[in-house]
C-alpha cells in the first residue's frame, strides 16, 4: 500500500508498505483524509525529539471500517465512517490511575512515537474509534486538532463569567476559541496574522488583537477594564507569548499552556506568586473532548472550507510541507487525500 514517510530531515518519500494485519480486537480502516499537524512539521524539520526516522506521520484521521477482528463488538459495522483517538495509555502510570489517560506517562501518539495514518490502510484497537455518520469525511479529519483546544478550555475551568485570551489562532487555538465561546465566555484572540484573526472572529472571538500592530497591554487593559484576562491559553509555543501570558494575566487568573516553546523560558517568580496564578499544562484530549467537538461540528457553524488551506495528494506532500515550513503562519490545515 502507498504511504507517506518522512525519511530524514526535510525528506519526504512515497513508499510501499505491507497492508497491516488485523488483530482480534482491532479494525482495519481505509484512510480518506489525514491532516498535517504542527508536530509533523517539527518532525519534517528535524526538531521533534520524540520522533525517530523514518516515520509515517499523521494522527488527524478520517476513515471507514473495511474489516474487523473476531472480538470487535457488533456495533461496529463495515463501511462506517470514523475518526480515531490517536493516543495510547498504559493504565498503570500515575496519570492513568487518576483517570487522566490523555496525559499517560508512556503515551505513544500515532505519527510521533509510532507510525501514523498517512497510508492507505491502518489497523487500530476498536476502543479508539469514534463513529459518526453525520459528519463529512473532511470534518472527521478536523476533529482531533480541535479537541486539543477544547481540552485546554476544560483544564482552565472556563465559565460564562470569564474573559479568555487565546495566544495563537491556528487550529489548536481555534479549538480553544470555539470551546470558550460555547461556554459563554468573552474571548480575546491574539495573533500576528490578520487572516487568522478574521477566522477567529467567525468562530466566536469577541475581540481580535494583532499584537504586531497595536500595544497588546493597552488593548487588554481597555477590554478588561484594567484587570487583565481571567484565563489565558498559550497555543503559540513562543517564549514571548509565554512571558506575556504571565504579565497580562489578571490576579488569581489561570494560565493554560498547550504550545511547546523551542527554547527554555525565564520568568519572574514574583509575578506568578504575587498574582497567585494557576499555571497548567494541557496535553492531548479526552474522549469527552472528541464527543464535544463532533457535537459542535454538527451545528454547521464551523467554516470548514476556510479552515482548510489545501487538500493534496500524497505525491504532493514534499512540496506542500516545504512551502509550509517557509511560511508557517499562513497555513491553517493541510489535508492529504488518500
Amino acid at each position: 500500500m502507498k504511504a507517506i514517510q518522512i525519511i530524514s530531515q526535510e525528506n519526504i518519500q512515497i513508499v510501499d508498505r505491507n497492508e497491516p494485519e488485523v488483530g482480534k480486537n482491532e479494525v482495519l480502516l481505509k484512510i480518506k483524509y489525514v491532516g498535517f499537524c504542527g508536530s509533523d512539521l517539527s518532525t519534517f524539520l528535524g526538531k521533534n525529539a520524540m520522533v525517530e526516522f523514518p516515520r509515517v506521520p499523521g494522527h488527524e484521521i478520517s476513515a471507514v471500517i473495511v474489516s474487523k477482528g473476531e472480538e470487535v463488538p457488533d456495533t461496529f459495522k463495515l463501511g462506517q465512517p470514523v475518526t480515531v483517538v490517536p493516543y495510547t495509555n498504559c493504565g498503570q502510570c500515575s496519570a492513568c490511575k487518576k483517570g487522566r489517560f490523555n496525559a499517560c506517562q508512556y503515551n505513544e501518539t500515532l505519527g510521533v512515537q509510532r507510525n501514523g495514518a498517512m497510508q492507505e490502510y491502518i489497523s487500530v484497537p476498536w476502543q479508539k474509534l469514534i463513529v459518526d455518520n453525520q459528519l463529512s469525511a473532511k470534518e472527521l479529519a478536523m476533529v482531533e486538532p480541535l479537541t486539543v483546544g477544547f481540552h485546554a478550555i476544560d483544564r482552565g475551568r472556563v465559565t460564562d463569567i470569564d474573559t479568555v485570551m487565546v495566544f495563537g489562532c491556528g487550529m489548536i487555538g481555534s479549538g480553544a476559541i470555539i470551546r470558550a465561546a460555547l461556554r459563554g465566555a468573552k474571548v480575546i484572540a491574539v495573533d500576528v496574522d490578520d487572516e487568522k484573526l478574521a477566522l477567529a472572529k467567525k468562530i466566536g472571538a469577541t475581540h481580535c488583537i494583532n499584537s504586531k500592530a497595536v500595544d497588546l497591554h493597552e488593548e487588554l487593559q481597555r477590554i478588561t477594564d484594567g484587570h487583565g484576562p481571567d484565563v489565558i491559553i498559550e497555543a503559540a509555543g513562543n517564549p514571548i507569548t509565554y512571558k506575556s501570558a504571565l504579565d497580562e494575566a489578571a490576579f488569581a487568573a489561570r494560565v493554560v499552556c498547550i504550545g511547546y516553546a523551542k527554547s527554555d523560558i525565564n520568568f519572574s517568580t514574583g509575578i506568578w506568586v504575587k498574582k497567585e496564578i494557576d499555571i497548567m499544562g494541557s496535553r492531548n484530549a479526552t474522549p469527552s473532548d472528541f464527543e464535544a467537538v463532533c457535537n459542535y461540528l454538527k451545528q454547521g457553524h464551523f467554516p470548514l472550507d476556510e479552515m482548510i488551506s489545501s487538500t493534496i495528494k500524497p505525491e504532493d506532500a514534499q512540496k506542500a510541507v516545504t512551502e509550509w515550513a517557509t511560511n508557517p503562519g499562513k497555513v491553517m490545515k493541510i489535508l492529504v487525500e488518500f
